[in-house]
Formats: C-alpha cells, structure tokens, sequence
C-alpha cells in the first residue's frame, strides 16, 4: 500500500499477537511492509521465533528492540526507567541491544530503532553518559551493516537534534512518531520535521491529542483524529525529502486493528 510516494506499513507489536499472528493480520490489511518488535527473537534460545519471522513474505522495513524495565505508567515513571539510561540495567540491555543488531543484520535489514530514553543537556556528565552509550551502541551497529534509529521522544526537536550533531555518528539516525511530540507535549510534529529532516529515516503513523494538565500523558486517538493533522504532515515530509517506510503504529483503543485499518485506508486516500 502506498500513501503518495511512500510505502505503508504496520508496527508488529501494535498487533499484541505472535508471528502468524501478525502474518494473517497483515494479509488482511494488504500490507506488506513490517516495522518488526525483535525482542522475542532474541531472547528466543531455540531460534524457533526467528526460523518463523524469516519463513514469512513480508518486507522488514526496520527493527525495533525495546527493553524490560521500561515503565510507562507516567511521564515521571518513562523518564526514570526508559532506554539506555538506567545504570543498573545497562549491561543487560547493551547486551541486548548486540543480540538485536545480529538478528537484524542476519534478517538483512538495514534500521534497527529503539527509544534511547530521556535526553538532557542541562546535565553535562549525564548527557555525556547518554552520548557514550549511544555510541557504543551505533559502533556495534555500524560493525553489522545497520544504522540505529533514536526514536522521537521526551525532549525538543531541538534538544535531539543539538544531540545528534554533538554525537556526529554516520550510524545514527531518527524513527520519526509524530504523536509522541503532543504526547510528551514537545512542539508541533511539523516543525519538528523541519528540526530534524536530515535524520528522519523511518516514520511512526500515529496521532495524539496534547494534555491539558502539564506533566501528564496527552492522549493516542486513530490516525487523522489528532492534532498531527497529515494534510500539513505529509506535505513536510515532501519537503524535507523523506523517503522511508511509514509504520502505522497504535498503543491504545479497544480496536487496535480496526484502527490501523482506518488509518491505511486514509494513508491510501492521501496517496490519490
């Protein structure tokens, strides 16, 4: 499915559902294109869970790896625990982190995105520690061929990006999710886009509505019932000259796959 001159696809984990699972689902969607949840296959010893991603004839557009003691309950909550950022988890996690990159770069698959977690420049030695480990993770990476993709979210579009030209590593890029800009309350996603156009490599297709009580979650809704408003989105990343995969991701709703659905189908109608 195309939505203009982009190719549409799904975030697996959006599906809550096992590899078949997730196979039939996107059968049904007519979609092609997976951004693929690879946490499974790595912790999966038997290589039962990698012998099935590899068996299905769908199109890995980037991997995503995710880690165990991330706690969203709370913005609070995120900004202790997400990413790379715990001292107490970091091992476990870089370890986890390699096994991700082996299965992608086994999988042939060039991004591998993950959410590196709070990024704070008021703090020299702390964003000095967030620097190294990210680029001890990007040397690991680029050693395999793939290229980690920090996803957008707790800070500014400025604040990533005085991040990413500090770090200057050609093996670090940005899965783009418009809505965790309103959800983390961070800007607008269309002038983020313009912040942060020359790493955009990959793109999350989900939509929010911003809080009304400063220091609290905004709210997911389906994709065109939000504040990203794709009729100034789309037309941004033209501009900027995106030319990667869009996954349409949902976290929320009691009908995540009639949801996607919707919004593939107003993906489609966009690409007329």
């Amino acid at each position: 499915m195309k939505c203009r001159k982009w190719d549409v696809g799904v975030c697996s984990w959006s599906l809550k559902t096992d590899v078949a699972g997730v196979a039939a689902a996107m059968k049904k969607l007519g979609l092609r294109h997976v951004h693929l949840g690879i946490r499974p296959a790595v912790e999966d010893t038997s290589g039962k869970v990698l012998a099935a991603i590899v068996a299905q004839d769908w199109t890995i557009s980037c991997t995503m790896i995710d880690f165990p003691q991330e706690d969203y309950s709370s913005l609070d909550a995120i900004k202790a625990t997400g990413g790379i950022v715990p001292d107490d988890c970091w091992d476990r996690n870089r370890n986890l982190f390699i096994g991700a990159v082996e299965v992608t770069a086994e999988l042939g698959v060039k991004y591998l995105s993950t959410h590196a977690g709070f990024i704070d420049e008021s703090d020299p030695a702390y964003a000095a520690k967030v620097r190294d480990r990210i680029k001890t993770l990007a040397d690991v990476a680029a050693g395999k061929g793939v290229m980690l993709l920090m996803e957008t979210g707790q800070e500014t579009a400025e604040e990533l990006r005085a991040f990413l030209e500090e770090l200057d590593h050609p093996a670090v890029g940005v899965n783009f999710d418009p809505a965790n800009i309103i959800l983390y309350d961070k800007g607008t996603p269309v002038e983020a886009v313009k912040v942060l156009g020359p790493w955009i490599k990959h793109l999350h297709v989900k939509d929010a509505t911003r809080t009304k009580v400063p220091g609290t979650w905004g709210a997911e809704v389906p994709w065109g019932d939000g504040q990203v408003r794709p009729q100034a989105f789309l037309p941004a990343l033209e501009a900027v000259g995106f030319a990667g995969v869009m996954a349409i991701e949902r976290e929320a709703g009691d009908d995540r796959f009639g949801d996607i659905k919707l919004a593939a189908e107003r993906l489609a109608a966009h690409g007329r």
